[in-house]
């Protein structure tokens, strides 16, 4: 791939709806444009450093997951190909190619709805603590990166800034109402299993994961991006042992070098030396490659 980065887009001409801490999303009318960049964020502070290929592997891997997944719910996604994109997007064709995605204008859920089927990051700590994730009472004796008993749903608010908190299926059918509570729920259950059954057939458990949805023509429809390694933590399955941490192919092993230096996790974030700055671009294609079984296009 090519070792540039895209670290932003700045389209005179189109009206930018936000810019998250990776995607630059442009509303179109009808329609979005969400442009994955290849910034990276760690502990809620966007690096200075760009990842190669970051952009392009969110992309295909939503793409692949949006078509595997279909027949579980519904999706945003209309089209990646350029010569499919309305006429005034032509001209942005080197920003766009390989790292965006024409989706369906939803109204998009106030919440995270987050699925994890191994006890890992923020849930062992809570665990070690309470005998508990996000609230839910677990058994005792179980060990770090266990595979948990069930399947647990655990979602949390979405901070536009700051820290998401974590909130129970009661506060969710408050927010959202009963219907639509049981909905996004049971959706992101089966999607999370469909998902994680097919990913240990390749050589990776998907430890936890978020999806988000929204409301398109008043159906619940799936959105933003899908099973990447921005929004899950994936294992390696050829070494997994539970009672410690894993090595993964996610952004973990960046947060873990983070860990190391006197950073107090506030903005603005440390410089990346060149060889975290590959081994993390080389873990995000590693993981496109298990998954999809093909590499990115050159």
């Amino acid at each position: 791939m090519n070792e540039k980065v895209l670290l932003s887009t700045d389209f005179k001409d189109l009206r930018l709806l936000r810019r998250g801490k990776v995607r630059d999303v442009y509303d179109l009318g009808d329609k979005l444009l969400i442009i994955s960049t290849d910034r990276i964020s760690a502990f809620d502070v966007i690096l200075p450093n760009g990842i190669p290929s970051k952009g392009n592997v969110l992309t295909s891997l939503s793409l692949f997951w949006f078509d595997f997944l279909r027949d579980i719910i519904p999706n945003h996604f209309i089209s990646a190909d350029i010569n499919d994109y309305p006429e005034e997007l032509k001209k942005y064709k080197k920003e766009l190619t390989d790292r965006s995605m024409l989706v369906l204008k939803s109204k998009p859920l106030a919440v995270e709805c987050i699925v994890r089927g191994y006890l890992s990051g923020s849930g062992w700590k809570e665990y070690k603590e309470k005998q508990t994730v996000c609230g839910i009472k677990l058994s005792s004796g179980l060990l770090e990166s266990d595979k948990l008993p069930e399947i647990l749903f655990t979602p949390s608010t979405k901070a536009e800034k700051g820290h998401d908190v974590n909130i129970d299926q009661k506060y969710v059918e408050m927010m959202l109402g009963k219907e639509t509570a049981d909905t996004v729920k049971k959706a992101s259950v089966a999607l999370y299993k469909k998902a994680s059954e097919y990913a240990l057939g390749r050589g990776i458990i998907i430890a936890d994961t978020k999806f988000e949805f929204g409301i398109f023509n008043d159906q619940i429809i799936l959105i933003d991006e899908v099973l990447t390694p921005d929004s899950s933590r994936f294992w390696p399955l050829e070494v997994y042992k539970p009672g410690k941490s894993q090595p993964s192919f996610d952004k973990q092993f960046l947060r873990d070098y983070l860990e190391t230096l006197d950073w107090d996790k506030t903005p603005p974030g440390p410089i990346l030396p060149e060889e975290i700055i590959q081994k993390t671009s080389q873990k995000y294609l590693d993981a496109h490659k298990k998954l999809s079984g093909r590499d990115l296009k050159k």
